[in-house]
């Protein structure tokens, strides 16, 4: 078989990268009087080509490329398909929400598109100092964004906030790298699984796993981790949140199930306590706290912290099965959640006049298309059957179940109707009468390029809860591959191939 060009593993990081780069120097070279709206069309294109690239890489042997740094595999070609369409659901989102007069458009459409180079390629590292590299690409743009909205005092407070944490954690995760490098003397990940094990200074290993596990909860927002998550999600532009809220998180939950499943399997009885009390804290703390919100974004943003707990609760399952488990969620989790906030960004508007819950009374009347796909997306959230959100609580309840966790599923089901209460009361509050000072409030109107990603985003849900069996085999492929070092690039290797209907 003839070697793969290392230059093929990489692929849509290339392609993404180019479609930046061109998007920056396009922005430069137009005049300042002419619209940049089509920049973002240039991104989105681009991005659409990044995901053909990903599901073409199913083509390729799995193995590694660029001296054993990175990796194709199901596993890889799963999450890079996912994070290439939640940031195309996202530009599409931008193209119809942002002023004609805002500034600086082009960067905004370009710091996009960069952030998920450094996205796609975090969950193809299978080096760690690659992982730090890749993260800090992902997070210097996503921190730029948040705090696009200068004139307002909220966005460049979030993005100060979000920044100065995020430093924090990120430092925690190099340190943790650092003391199992010295405990290893390596930094490769199937070499830190092969010498783990038999490392002479186990305790070191040990404080590694614990530091890059802080480090990695707080890109998903877990509790005790959550603290930065209510105040970015209330500052950034709303098509920001409905980024950062989902490929991000889909990009660190790649690296946690790696680190854990992968590169320190043997340590489970220390990592899965510890997952286990995280997703506990997770789910209780984001329910309680968005029971107490009247600003929809910031109640949405305790949601996804509660939901990062239903995550983790996957972690308690065995070998495939919780790997399986996890990425369908994560799958479902960032279908549903990009829909709510492609709804909100419309209904609020870009200088969201209508933040709280009661300034979406009567959206269904007022647009019933936007409200009837508020209440969609929230049922969804709720884990109404026939929706992702359903099946993916399903899958992964089930999973803890057999991994022996029953009171963790016990919780989980319990947080689940405490959320209802609170997600009920959004979709309520749509759907009733609007009063008189209602009627007349912001009627938001759906453009061609944000219709096109409420469709995605409705799709990918129906699908996820209907008919799921293909994304549940792409997941249990990626599950396999993930726990078996590939062979080397240019050496033969199994096809990565994700199975199709039968």
């Amino acid at each position: 078989m003839n070697p793969v060009p290392d230059i093929y593993r990489i692929l849509p990081e290339i392609i993404l990268t180019l479609t930046g780069v061109l998007v920056m120097l396009l922005d430069a070279s137009l005049p300042l009087r002419w619209a940049r709206r089509p920049l973002g069309w240039v991104a989105a294109f681009g991005t659409t080509f990044a995901l053909w690239a990903s599901l073409w890489q199913i083509s390729l042997p799995m193995g590694t490329g660029f001296s054993g740094t990175v990796e194709t595999s199901a596993f890889t070609v799963f999450f890079h398909v996912l994070i290439c369409g939640l940031v195309l659901v996202a530009l599409l989102l931008s193209l119809d929400t942002l002023p004609e007069d805002s500034h600086h458009q082009g960067e905004f459409y370009a710091l996009i598109v960069f952030g998920a180079v450094g996205m796609c390629l975090l969950t193809g590292a299978v080096e760690l100092l690659l992982v730090f590299i890749a993260l800090e690409i992902s997070s210097i743009a996503t921190y730029v964004l948040v705090g696009y909205r200068k004139n307002t005092a909220r966005g460049p407070e979030a993005a100060i906030k979000y920044f100065l944490l995020g430093s924090f954690a990120t430092a925690f995760l190099l340190y943790g790298i650092a003391l199992i490098f010295g405990a290893t003397g390596t930094t490769e990940i199937y070499e830190i699984a092969r010498l783990a094990p038999t490392a002479p200074n186990h305790s070191l290993i040990l404080a590694g796993l614990g530091l890059m596990l802080v480090g990695i909860l707080f890109k998903v927002s877990a509790a005790p981790f959550h603290v930065w998550t209510p105040d970015v999600y209330e500052g950034a532009p709303s098509p920001v949140v409905a980024l950062i809220s989902t490929a991000p998180k889909a990009a660190a939950f790649a690296l946690l199930l790696r680190v854990v499943y992968e590169m320190l399997p043997t340590l489970r009885q220390v990592w899965s306590p510890l997952l286990w009390v995280v997703a506990v804290l997770s789910m209780t703390v984001g329910n309680l706290a968005a029971l107490r919100q009247t600003n929809v974004k910031r109640m949405l943003a305790y949601s996804s912290i509660a939901h990062a707990g239903y995550l983790l609760a996957a972690f308690a399952g065995l070998g495939n099965d919780g790997v399986m488990a996890a990425c369908f969620y994560i799958a479902a989790y960032a279908a549903m959640n990009v829909g709510v906030f492609a709804v909100v960004t419309l209904a609020s508007g870009y200088d969201e006049k209508l933040p709280q819950i009661d300034n979406f009374r009567g959206l269904i009347y007022r647009s019933p298309l936007l409200g009837s796909l508020l209440i969609f997306f929230l049922a969804s959230l709720v884990g109404i059957p026939f929706t992702g959100g359903f099946f993916g609580k399903l899958t992964t309840f089930s999973t803890a179940i057999s991994g022996g966790a029953i009171w963790l599923v016990i919780i989980g089901l319990l947080n689940s109707g405490l959320a209802a209460a609170y997600y009920l009361r959004l979709a309520l509050a749509a759907a009733q009468r609007p009063s008189g000072e209602n009627v007349a409030a912001f009627a938001p109107r759906v453009g061609i390029a944000v219709g096109a990603a409420l469709l995605l985003a409705v799709a990918a849900t129906l699908v996820l809860g209907i008919v799921p069996g293909d994304v549940l085999r792409a997941a249990e492929a990626g599950a396999h591959t993930l726990q078996a070092p590939p062979a080397e690039s240019g050496e033969p290797g199994n096809a990565v191939e994700l199975p199709t209907q039968p």
